[in-house]
């Protein structure tokens, strides 16, 4: 993300799964390798119900519809996955305020009076990420000072708030319009903008300024396996996705073997759905099998033909 940053843009680090120390410590660590602005991004509600403590029971029952799979890899069946720390969102934004980026960006919701309050003092901007209309009201009104309009092709988790996410997908060039014309804060449009003619698109629409994503997910300076970013330049995705098979929330990935199969599955609520499938991720991502690993990537991939930052950038001038 720092690469971004020198290079004229704003790099992101998303920072939710980042304990509120560790967020200190990767600030400090982006500052080293970039003077620029760049933002941290949380996620304001960073589990549903039932997702941060499973039972023995729910975990079991989903680790049993995998075994199969870790069989056909040829492993044996690993262990059950360990429950991790989900850690408070209150403490994790108070460390963002402490390293005090340029922006700080958050999906999920709308961060409290108290936190956006402390970040308009210091001058730290607010990014919230909408799907809706009434969500991007909803930001402006909580305190916002830019709207995210993230349409449906975006790759990725769809950060929904205030109504299911199936139930919030609307296209990027039907959403960034009627933001603009909603709110009077600047908009910034996101999903399924991959190349010049995207970015042009969405300033045509209204939009201040345009996100890209999988664009830069590709390039070599990402923190993509190698495996993920050829995928994503082979120019042979043309079929992605909206699944919760992954994580248990619905996100936007390569369209494969294990969504299709696990879509009657019971799955688990955010984040142990994402526990129970992570072992099966690191195996199949070793042996190279991409019809058992999530691979994000929103509908524009195809286009994609960037393998730096540098690159990129400039072809987006």
């Amino acid at each position: 993300m720092a690469a971004v940053s020198n290079a004229g843009g704003l790099g992101s680090f998303g920072a939710h799964r980042l304990s509120p120390s560790a967020i200190l410590e990767t600030a400090a660590a982006i500052r080293k390798l970039t003077t620029r602005p760049f933002a941290l991004n949380l996620w304001v509600s960073n589990h549903d119900q039932g997702g941060a403590h499973p039972s023995g029971e729910a975990l079991m029952r989903m680790h049993g519809s995998l075994q199969r799979y870790f069989q056909e890899l040829g492993i044996a069946v690993p262990p059950l996955p360990e429950k991790k720390a989900v850690y408070d969102f209150e403490e994790q934004a108070r460390a963002v305020i402490e390293a005090r980026p340029a922006v700080f960006s958050f999906v999920f919701g709308i961060p409290s009076r108290e936190i956006v309050g402390s970040c308009k003092r210091l001058g730290i901007i607010l990014a919230g990420t909408a799907t809706t209309v009434d969500e991007a009201v909803a930001l402006e009104q909580g305190g916002a000072d830019a709207v995210i309009a993230s349409g449906m092709e975006a790759g990725g988790h769809r950060p929904s708030f205030l109504d299911a996410a199936e139930d919030s997908l609307e296209g990027t060039m039907s959403l960034v319009p009627q933001c603009a014309r909603a709110i009077g804060i600047p908009v910034i449009a996101a999903g399924g903008i991959a190349d010049a003619r995207g970015v042009v698109a969405a300033l045509n629409l209204g939009a201040q300024a345009a996100q890209l994503g999988t664009a830069f997910l590709a390039c070599n300076e990402s923190g993509a396996p190698a495996l993920h970013r050829e995928i994503l330049l082979n120019g042979t995705v043309h079929r992605t996705a909206l699944s919760r098979v992954f994580t248990g929330r619905l996100a936007r990935a390569v369209r494969n073997r294990l969504q299709d199969e696990l879509r009657a599955a019971p799955l688990l609520p955010y984040p142990a759905q994402l526990w129970a499938m992570t072992p099966l991720h690191e195996v199949a991502l070793k042996q190279g099998r991409v019809d058992l690993m999530s691979v994000w990537s929103g509908q524009s991939s195809s286009l994609l033909q960037w393998r730096s930052v540098d690159s990129l950038m400039a072809a987006l001038d």
